[in-house]
């Protein structure tokens, strides 16, 4: 009976994954055939069947960017970037659909120590320095079984430091696998998708008016309060905006 089930499950598996391409393929041609509503809505339903993946998000983006849906897009593409952080086709056509946002917000400059440190964390998201540092660890426990076993004393020299260098990057890589998972846990970003927003300085109506944003700007989140959040953006303003101009980026 076990068996049963079992095979019963791995069959609906493989089906959903057989269909899930099917309309991952039917999407791209009505893509390609400039049909971007019939592309859209195929995307769409994918992402209903809990099948996401960094394609599935550029793809929405483009089909959003055709469309002239700023924000949208900005939202599938910022999604496409938190799997694939250094993909350079979606950081391309990312920087083509922010050129046609209205808010020209200046980033605050970085320091030489933090863009370096920026630079080597966001090398890979956490997942990839943890399956990085997994398979150096299994680098480092073949180079070190050799080490043990050959006779010849020269590639026991080098097999012994490469174990060492193995175990050390592994070690390091789990360190960037931490830093960014508390990075990725604490950081709350955002997309504006109101037309225009107020920013408020206190979390209600009343509150006077402290900048306002446009529909495609990245915000980050600090604080939630009722319908309201407080949000910070590049140039290090901060204000209340209601929660139902902004759509969280990570709801994956």
């Amino acid at each position: 009976m076990k068996n049963i089930l079992f095979i019963f499950i791995l069959f609906s598996s493989a089906l959903g994954f057989s269909q899930g391409t099917a309309l991952f393929d039917a999407a791209n041609k009505a893509y390609n055939d400039g049909k971007y509503e019939v592309a859209e809505k195929t995307y769409l339903k994918i992402l209903t069947n809990d099948e996401a993946s960094s394609e599935l998000y550029f793809n929405l983006g483009n089909v959003y960017y055709k469309q002239n849906n700023i924000a949208p897009s900005i939202y599938y593409y910022e999604k496409a970037l938190l799997l694939k952080p250094n993909d350079p086709d979606i950081k391309n056509n990312l920087a083509y659909a922010q050129n046609m946002t209205l808010d020209a917000i200046t980033i605050l400059p970085e320091t030489g120590l933090k863009k370096i440190y920026k630079n080597a964390t966001s090398f890979f998201s956490f997942e990839q320095w943890a399956y990085t540092s997994v398979f150096l660890i299994f680098l480092f426990v073949i180079a070190y079984l050799l080490y043990y076993f050959l006779a010849s004393a020269v590639l026991k020299r080098i097999l012994f430091i490469s174990s060492l260098v193995f175990l050390f990057v592994a070690i390091a890589s789990i360190a960037l696998a931490y830093i960014k998972y508390e990075e990725f846990k604490n950081d709350n970003p955002a997309i504006v998708f109101a037309e225009e927003s107020v920013i408020q300085t206190e979390p209600n109506a009343r509150s006077s008016e402290s900048f306002r944003l446009h529909e495609g700007t990245k915000v980050m989140v600090l604080e939630t309060l009722n319908d309201w959040y407080k949000v910070k953006i590049a140039d290090g303003k901060t204000g209340w905006i209601s929660a139902e101009d902004i759509k969280l980026l990570k709801d994956i």
